[in-house]
């Protein structure tokens, strides 16, 4: 059986993918890095908690929505082009957005560097599956998981510094070497792939980004108008709806579509495709929830500040970024099932510790050794989840396969936001005393400092109650990965695995 690098030795996939990575990096970094600068944005550009959340909510929106479509476009034009077109974008938008100077025009910059990070994320995943053969996939898709896992802690704990130290512009700034660094290397070694005569799908695109928007707006922002109108006859449970049925419409009409279909609906006949998508929107979903009870404890109970706070999370990432290496190598020789459950396993097994030992006095060690498991569980997930998902892709369907997996992520990662938001209200309402005008007491910790001594407990309580959401949805996770099967390369070879491999090469 010929492999890519058998019949394209000028390919040099390694080189390829660590050019790649630091983009991707960059993108995630950027994706929390902006929630530790909220305050100072809030008071730099005069402006109000509203409008704040939006530097970050458009962020995401226009992170989240085209990924399908950008997904598919480089299948078509090619990876490469895309990616570097899109890290072009990214970097010119985060120069913007460190020279606005209101915060109308910084939610307009975002929304160009959120369009930018879509198009280079499902490219990252393309490439893999493309230059890497299918034995050689695990160590590449753990270098983009550890990459993932590290982001989460960068971006916090360099947000601070740079805050306190240079202001919150530098926070954007600071992309413009590492974009020009980045687009340099990636011109340079990554490789000019085989591009697929697709024919775009018109009404797939027009289908598939007016849902995803109405879903993804819907319950991103439900929490912020509780629940309820947004304006005039538009209400936030009627936009949700709305994205529901039209994305079952979208659905149909790819499953109609005689011509060449946006969502080729033949990725899902692959059970391994199917249920990784299912594990990652557990993995999104739990790892962005998880992020607010734990930093809000940290700040508002233990009096710890956004960078001390962060550094909670260095056992998570050191951990991860260790064994990543090692799982990247099982990966490539070990059945998935076993790798991705107890990879999800540990996470949930992780946030239910966390949940029992958040106390007001407990010593910060403690905290640290559940921390230090979910560093376990990111090298055991990411990887192991994302080389499932891609593995048996056919070649010419690498970046529909990608947009897919990153789109499905995304959304978990939106609903995470949105259901912990609404459970930690919850449980601040029912383990705090209501403060005049009918308020919970402690959410006046959400604007920052540390609560009085005699609220510190019920607080806590809240938090802790929160986590069992995330540690919950993961369960989930754990159900579809039991369900893995043996990729390909791991059964007797067959001449579909050769068809596999040579729809690279044509």
């Amino acid at each position: 059986m010929a492999t890519p690098q058998q019949v394209r030795p000028e390919v040099r996939p390694w080189p390829a993918l660590w050019a790649l990575v630091i983009g991707f990096f960059m993108i995630l970094v950027d994706s929390t890095i902006v929630s530790v600068a909220t305050p100072a944005i809030l008071t730099d550009l005069h402006t109000d908690v509203g409008n704040v959340i939006w530097v970050t909510s458009a962020y995401l929106l226009a992170y989240a929505v085209p990924l399908l479509v950008t997904g598919r476009l480089g299948d078509k034009v090619g990876p490469k082009k895309v990616y570097l077109t899109g890290l072009a974008v990214f970097t010119a938008a985060s120069v913007w957005c460190g020279l606005t100077t209101t915060v109308e025009m910084l939610i307009v910059a975002r929304v160009f560097q959120g369009l930018g990070a879509s198009m280079m994320t499902p490219q990252t995943m393309a490439v893999i599956t493309r230059v890497f053969p299918p034995d050689q996939r695990g160590r590449a898709m753990s270098l983009w998981g550890a990459t993932a896992g590290v982001a989460t802690l960068v971006g916090p704990i360099l947000g601070g510094v740079l805050v306190d130290g240079l202001g919150w512009e530098w926070i954007f700034f600071l992309n413009a070497p590492i974009g020009v660094v980045a687009f340099v290397l990636a011109m340079r070694l990554v490789p000019d792939l085989p591009t697929h005569d697709h024919k775009f799908d018109l009404i797939g695109v027009a289908l598939s980004s007016i849902g995803l928007f109405c879903l993804v707006f819907g319950i991103q922002e439900g929490q912020k108008y509780d629940w309820g109108t947004i304006t005039g006859p538009i209400t936030v449970w009627s936009l949700i709806i709305t994205g529901l049925v039209v994305l079952v419409i979208f659905v149909l009409w790819q499953a109609r579509n005689r011509g060449e279909p946006l969502l080729p609906l033949g990725l899902f006949k692959d059970r391994n495709f199917s249920l990784a998508n299912t594990a990652i929107t557990t993995v999104g979903f739990a790892i962005t929830a998880m992020t607010f009870p734990l930093m809000l404890y940290a700040q508002s109970v233990r009096g710890l500040s956004p960078t001390k706070s962060a550094l909670l999370l260095v056992p998570m990432a050191v951990i991860t970024g260790v064994l990543s290496p090692f799982t990247g190598r099982l990966t490539d020789r070990a059945h998935p099932r076993y790798l991705a459950t107890f990879g999800l396993g540990c996470c949930s097994a992780a946030l239910f510790w966390l949940s029992q030992v958040m106390e007001p006095d407990v010593p910060i060690w403690e905290l640290l050794l559940p921390i230090a498991l979910l560093g376990v569980a990111n090298a055991f997930m990411w990887g192991p989840i994302g080389s499932t998902a891609t593995r048996n892709l056919p070649m010419h369907q690498a970046g529909a396969g990608a947009g897919v997996y990153n789109t499905t992520r995304q959304v978990g990662a939106v609903l995470g936001s949105a259901g912990i938001a609404v459970l930690i209200e919850s449980r601040l309402a029912h383990n705090l005393p209501a403060a005049p005008g009918g308020a919970p007491a402690g959410e006046g910790a959400f604007a920052g400092g540390t609560l009085p001594e005699m609220l510190r407990q019920g607080f806590s309580d809240s938090m802790a109650q929160s986590l069992m959401l995330p540690a919950a949805v993961l369960l989930l996770g754990v159900a579809a990965a039991l369900f893995f099967v043996k990729p390909k390369h791991m059964q007797p070879a067959s001449a579909a695995d050769s068809d596999d491999l040579e729809g690279l090469h044509s």
